[in-house]
């Protein structure tokens, strides 16, 4: 890397063949110096951890209301309405995040936890049960499309449209290529179908997208607002969590000791999704434009870039964590950036560690041993990282106990 400039990174981060193979991509890219160019799509990038976290925290400097994706939507405009949460700055970012914190309470998690933690237990003891099943599709994915939609008040003979435009919203973030493409062939007519679904009179009176309309009355925002945010709750709380389970199950699969250690202690539960989502986020990188030329170890960013916070990369950053390609459930080393830092703080993170603090505990209750069962298939994504297919083998507990 010479003086005072960015190292050009020649491959495509978008690439099928790189999003397969995540983990080298995060190598090279932490290996290539404190920030990254890539010129096929005029995108600056930060890999590693202490600019990363850094970058989150400096909202005023790098901004996130010309959107969260690659495009500057400053400049080029967005294909639907941007989140006044997620792609929003001061000042009015607070009152629009205000509203789902005041849905989103303690109470609310009291009350998912006495609704769906029994749906969780029965959900995986049948599976569990039958010794083999695709802990991703048949799990992972099934008990958040149970309690997301549930809870906003949806129809249940709507979620598929919801996933549908989920993984729109995610492929649309990163460039138009063939999975962003392939993304508008499998939905078309479904943007128009969720605003629909997103009214106050299309959402049940006693859920939490009933709260939301609620509570933009009092704040006096408008009907719209409202639906938009409905659409946010959605899309930020279902195919991130669901990936993290599945990711989850994957690691603690993987390792017999990990497992062993997990089911002795229950509380290790938790941890287990929090290191995971280090070691495997989800949503492993976001977007932010620069509001003024940023100089980071010399080398200046220019004011109005794009650039990639690369979240999968700095959480395996081996200046911030030691051996950080094991997944150890007794790490002690500080906070991870999956969840961002911040006045962007993933404002959902309560909600999906709750949803996988259930199944987990559940799996713990009722698999005695897990292991991978052939081939994991990844998810092909532009902005998400996950399995398409989970295959597991489990041993009921009370088989063990014998």
């Amino acid at each position: 890397m010479s003086a005072g400039k960015p190292s050009v990174m020649d491959h495509d981060p978008f690439d099928e063949g790189v999003l397969a193979d995540a983990e080298t991509y995060d190598r090279l890219a932490l290996a290539a110096g404190p920030v990254l160019y890539f010129p096929k799509y005029d995108l600056y990038a930060l890999s590693h951890y202490q600019h990363v976290r850094a970058a989150f925290a400096d909202w005023r400097r790098f901004c996130s209301g010309h959107g969260t994706g690659i495009v500057h939507t400053g400049r080029a405009g967005n294909w639907r309405r941007q989140s006044p949460v997620l792609e929003n700055d001061p000042p009015d970012h607070g009152r629009y995040r205000r509203i789902l914190q005041n849905v989103l309470t303690g109470a609310t998690l009291i009350e998912i936890r006495a609704r769906f933690a029994a749906v969780a237990d029965a959900m995986v003891e049948e599976l569990v049960g039958r010794g083999r099943f695709d802990a991703q599709t048949e799990l992972a994915n099934a008990f958040p499309l149970v309690v997301v939609p549930t809870m906003l008040g949806l129809a249940p003979d709507e979620r598929d449209v919801m996933v549908a435009y989920s993984d729109l919203n995610f492929n649309s973030m990163g460039p138009d290529n063939s999975l962003r493409r392939a993304s508008i062939a499998r939905t078309a007519g479904i943007p128009g179908r969720v605003e629909a679904l997103c009214r106050r009179d299309s959402l049940a009176a006693n859920g939490l997208g009933a709260r939301i309309y609620d509570e933009c009355d009092k704040a006096g925002m408008s009907d719209e607002d409202a639906s938009i945010l409905v659409r946010t709750f959605f899309s930020a709380s279902m195919d991130t969590t669901a990936n993290g389970i599945g990711m989850t199950i994957h690691a603690l699969a993987r390792d017999p000791d990990q497992w062993r250690m997990a089911r002795a202690d229950p509380a290790l539960l938790r941890a287990a999704f929090d290191e995971s989502l280090r070691h495997d986020p989800p949503s492993p990188h976001i977007g932010r434009t620069t509001t003024e030329a940023v100089e980071i170890e010399g080398i200046t960013i220019p004011a109005d870039a794009k650039v990639l916070l690369m979240v999968g990369a700095a959480d395996r950053d081996p200046a911030r964590y030691s051996d950080p390609e094991r997944f150890d459930l007794t790490r002690q080393e500080g906070p991870h950036v999956a969840f961002g830092v911040g006045i962007h703080t993933c404002i959902g993170q309560p909600l999906a560690k709750l949803e996988a603090e259930l199944v987990l505990t559940a799996l713990a209750r009722h698999a005695g041993t897990l292991a991978v069962d052939g081939n994991p298939t990844r998810q092909l994504n532009n902005w998400l990282r996950g399995f398409a297919t989970l295959p597991i083998v489990a041993t009921p507990a009370q088989e063990i106990a014998r």
